[in-house]
């Protein structure tokens, strides 16, 4: 079976065709996000986001590979992430039994045998190096999540990839991109990312929404709800966010939660529905306790506005 292949698409010519290059596929950024993307695609810039989980950091990197047709590489970083996992690594038993055949062989020559074995197609490669390959659709985004989560070693080994798009595999040599791919980087805060890394990068911080913008993006990533059900599910969620919650419910957890509503023909937000369907919106149970004895009130009091 055939896979059909994305059609690439050029940049964004400005931070008005950017935005709506963004809606084509949904999503809607506000004039920082668009002018912020904007001008790292336009000047090969890598992208750095900053924001509470759920805002559509890891999101925006996915829409822009779909939009303009390229190839989306991710590295998701936890903490423990090394070279072997991120650029590149040899693939230690095809070189042992390279080895073995070449020690049976009649030319067993040490140099001979090393430099055979330390060649590339005995190497792995791994995200960062990926992204440096030329791709026929252009540069694909290179999208590194939740950077905050990794060591700070790693972000010293980054720098040398977002300065000079290049990596250096000593047994090899330097492999460097004939273009630079389009990089976002994401992070959720829970460490500070070193300056040296930031300086490299335009920087934007993607706040939760307002009622108003998280009611639009409801009714583009879930067309089907109801248009009361969602409104009343913006109003809710954003009485929601004014609360000391361990983890306030992001624009990923909304979609979520008015799409399990509508799954349920939910046509309105009732307390029963809300008290039943919460876990999808809150992740904590001391969240859910805390929320809990005021969901009657609260219904109430979105279902009031909306009358």
């Amino acid at each position: 079976m055939s896979v059909v292949q994305p059609t690439p698409r050029p940049l964004p010519e400005s931070v008005a065709a950017t935005r709506a290059l963004l809606e084509s596929e949904r999503y809607l950024a506000g004039d920082d996000l668009a002018t912020a993307l904007f001008l790292a695609l336009k000047q090969a810039r890598p992208l750095f986001l900053e924001g509470d989980a759920g805002v559509g950091k890891t999101e925006l990197a996915k829409v822009v590979a779909r939009a303009l047709g390229r190839r989306l590489i991710r590295l998701q970083c936890y903490e423990g992430l090394d070279l072997a996992s991120a650029v590149y690594e040899w693939d230690y038993a095809r070189q042992m039994i390279a080895i073995r055949i070449a020690e049976g062989g009649a030319d067993a020559r040490e140099e001979g045998i090393a430099s055979d074995v330390f060649s590339p197609r005995y190497l792995v490669k791994r995200p960062l190096l990926h992204a440096l390959e030329p791709d026929p659709a252009g540069p694909p985004v290179l999208l590194i999540d939740e950077l905050d989560r990794a060591d700070e070693p790693f972000e010293a080994f980054l720098l040398e990839i977002l300065s000079d798009w290049q990596v250096t595999i000593p047994e090899i040599g330097t492999v460097h991109a004939a273009h630079p791919p389009i990089v976002i980087i994401t992070s959720n805060r829970t460490r500070e990312v070193h300056d040296a890394l930031r300086r490299r990068c335009f920087f934007c911080w993607i706040e939760l929404p307002s009622r108003e913008r998280e009611l639009q993006i409801l009714r583009l990533r879930a067309p089907d709800a109801p248009e009361a059900l969602s409104s009343q599910v913006a109003g809710f969620v954003a009485r929601l966010r004014k609360k000391d919650l361990f983890k306030l419910p992001g624009i990923a957890e909304s979609i979520d939660w008015v799409m399990a509503l509508a799954a349920l023909d939910q046509v309105v937000l009732t307390p029963g529905a809300v008290e039943q369907t919460l876990g999808v919106l809150l992740k904590y149970k001391d969240d859910l306790d805390k929320v809990g004895p005021e969901i009657e009130r609260l219904t109430a009091e979105v279902l009031a506005e909306t009358r």
